[in-house]
């Protein structure tokens, strides 16, 4: 194991990567026969990181390019360590050593961006939910244009449940978003079945769904035309 990467060493080429190794078993340094986890190979033998004057820098392990890459940017000096895997029978990159400072500063630096991603979010969570918002005074005014006696508060929770994001009711389809007749009829149905008819206790009691639709359908139609009808809204 050489104490550098296999890089061109051309005139214009790129420097060659310093390698530090990860020790699998015992080993002595050939200038101070100490010891240590990390290690670099000289021609006179292994190194401990103070011989090789590498032992200033500070370990960064692997899995966070963006930290990785701004601390290698930043930092004078760096190495990358890797380790030997006997089953694949290769060396493998755990890491790089980044001069501590380098390692501040490249995290300052993410730590920054995600502020920013965290700002970005917010501001689309906002606007999600103003649109949200929204699309759910537009539901209740249509609500009310087709169901006239329909109560202010009724028409503005059918809004609120139909048309809540994620929840895959028919509102929030596409012709629901558009405010389709046929979307906000099948809204109200449902609301009026739920809420006015016994449907949910017949439910319960293991009545099937078209059966138990099928026992409270005139209930539902009574409120549905009582609420077409154009008078004064029912308290």
């Amino acid at each position: 194991m050489t104490t550098k990467t296999e890089k061109g060493t051309g005139r214009g080429d790129k420097a060659p990567d310093l390698v530090v190794v990860a020790a699998l078993k015992s080993w002595a340094c050939a200038e101070c026969s100490g010891t240590g986890s990390l290690l670099t190979m000289d021609d006179a033998g292994p190194l401990c990181l103070s011989c090789a004057d590498l032992d200033h820098l500070v370990y960064l392990p692997a899995g966070d390019a963006a930290l990785t890459r701004r601390a290698k940017k930043a930092s004078g000096l760096t190495a990358v360590v890797v380790r030997f895997s006997r089953a694949r029978r290769r060396y493998e990159r755990q890491g790089i050593l980044v001069e501590a400072d380098a390692l501040d500063q490249a995290e300052r630096a993410c730590l920054a961006d995600e502020a920013s991603r965290e700002r970005r979010r917010l501001r689309e969570r906002e606007r999600r939910a103003e649109g949200d918002t929204r699309l759910r005074v537009r539901a209740t005014t249509e609500i009310l244009r087709h169901y006239p006696s329909c109560p202010q508060d009724r028409a503005e929770e059918i809004a609120r449940h139909a048309f809540a994001r994620g929840s895959g009711r028919i509102g929030r389809s596409a012709a629901g978003r558009d405010l389709d007749p046929t979307a906000l009829d099948l809204a109200v149905t449902a609301a009026v079945r739920h809420v006015d008819t016994p449907y949910d206790e017949l439910m319960m009691n293991g009545v099937g769904r078209l059966e138990a639709r099928a026992r409270v359908r005139p209930e539902v139609e009574q409120v549905i035309a009582r609420w077409r009808e154009p008078s004064a809204r029912a308290g």
